[in-house]
C-alpha cells in the first residue's frame, strides 16, 4: 500500500508542473538530474564505463563532461514526462519540430518499421507520431515493476489512441497480426535483453548482443524501414525528432549483416550527440561466452 501510494505521488508532481513554461520545467530537471548524479553511484558508474568502451579516444574530463551533461538530459526527460502525458496537443506541436517524411508510414503500400534507438527524447518521437500522422502503431515494451508506473506509462504513450503496447513476454505473433491489420511498429533496437534471438555485433567496436529481429520481421512482412531520432533541445527550445530517408540497402538476406549495419547508423548518430543516448543501460552486460563482464 505505501509503494502505491508513493508511486502515485511521484507520478502527481510532473502532472501538477506541466502547465510551467518549459524554459521552467528544463531548468528544474537539470537540477534533478545534478542530484541524480550526485546520488546515483551506480548508475553514474554506468555511464562512465560506457562511455570509457565506446568513446576511448577522449579524455576522461571530457567523457566525464558528457555524463554530468547526460545526467541533466536525464533529469528533464522525467520532469518533462509530464508534459508529453497530460499537455494539450497544440502546445504538444508548438514545442515537438518534426523534420524529414513524418507521413510515410501512411503513404506507404508496404508497411513501415520505424527504427528508433534509445536517445532521451524517445517517449517524443512516440508522441511526434501520434500528432502528426494518422497511422497507428505498434511498439514492444517492457513492462515496469510497480503497477502504477506501469499503468501510468501505458496511458501516457497511448493516450492519443493510435498507439498498442506488447510487452515482450507477448512474443511475436500478436506483433506480426498488427502489423498484418496496417499498423505500423515502432522498433526499439539497442538494448541487450540477453543472447536470445541475438548475435554479438560489434558496438563502437565492442561486441554487444543485438537483436536479429527487426532485419527478420522486415523481410518476413516485406517492411520499409525508417530511421527516427528524437533529440532535447536546449532550454524552452522544445524537441526535434528526425524522420530519415527510408533505408534502400536494409533488409537483406543476411540478419548478421543487417544488425552490423544497425549498430554504425546508431554510433553515427551517437557522435552527433553523445550527451543524449542511454548511457546508464548496460549495454555490454552480456558477454561472448568465456568473455569477462564488463560491470
Amino acid at each position: 500500500m505505501i509503494a502505491r501510494w508513493g508511486a502515485q505521488a511521484l507520478l502527481l508532481l510532473p502532472r501538477l508542473l506541466q502547465s510551467l513554461p518549459l524554459r521552467v520545467l528544463a531548468a528544474l530537471g537539470r537540477g534533478l538530474g545534478w542530484l541524480l548524479w550526485h546520488l546515483g553511484r551506480g548508475r553514474r558508474d554506468v555511464a562512465m564505463r560506457n562511455l570509457a568502451l565506446c568513446l576511448p579516444e577522449l579524455p576522461e574530463a571530457a567523457r566525464r563532461a558528457i555524463a554530468r551533461e547526460h545526467f541533466a538530459l536525464i533529469g528533464r526527460s522525467i520532469v518533462e514526462r509530464g508534459l508529453l502525458w497530460h499537455a494539450s496537443a497544440e502546445r504538444l506541436r508548438r514545442h515537438i519540430h518534426v523534420e524529414g517524411d513524418v507521413s510515410l508510414a501512411e503513404r506507404s503500400d508496404r508497411p513501415v518499421m520505424w527504427l528508433v534507438p534509445h536517445f532521451l527524447a524517445l517517449d517524443v518521437a512516440g508522441t511526434a507520431t501520434q500528432l502528426y500522422q494518422t497511422r497507428p502503431y505498434c511498439v514492444i515494451y517492457a513492462p515496469a515493476s510497480n503497477p502504477v508506473f506501469d499503468r501510468a506509462v501505458r496511458r501516457g504513450r497511448s493516450r492519443f489512441g493510435k498507439t498498442e503496447l506488447f510487452e515482450r513476454q507477448q512474443g511475436a505473433l500478436p506483433l506480426v497480426r498488427a502489423i498484418k491489420r496496417g499498423m505500423a511498429f515502432a522498433n526499439l533496437p539497442d538494448m541487450d535483453f540477453g543472447p536470445r534471438d541475438a548475435a554479438f555485433v560489434p558496438f563502437f567496436g565492442v561486441p554487444a548482443a543485438t537483436l536479429l529481429a527487426p532485419s527478420r520481421i522486415a523481410r518476413a512482412l516485406d517492411m520499409a524501414v525508417q530511421p527516427v531520432v528524437a533529440e532535447i533541445l536546449p532550454g524552452g527550445a522544445g524537441y526535434r525528432v528526425r524522420f530519415l530517408p527510408p533505408w534502400t540497402d536494409f533488409p537483406t538476406d543476411d540478419p548478421l549483416a543487417d544488425a552490423a549495419r544497425m549498430n554504425r547508423w546508431i554510433e553515427q548518430e551517437v557522435r552527433q550527440m553523445p550527451a543524449q543516448y542511454l548511457w546508464v543501460h548496460k549495454r555490454f552486460k552480456t558477454r561472448p561466452p568465456g568473455e569477462p563482464p564488463l560491470y
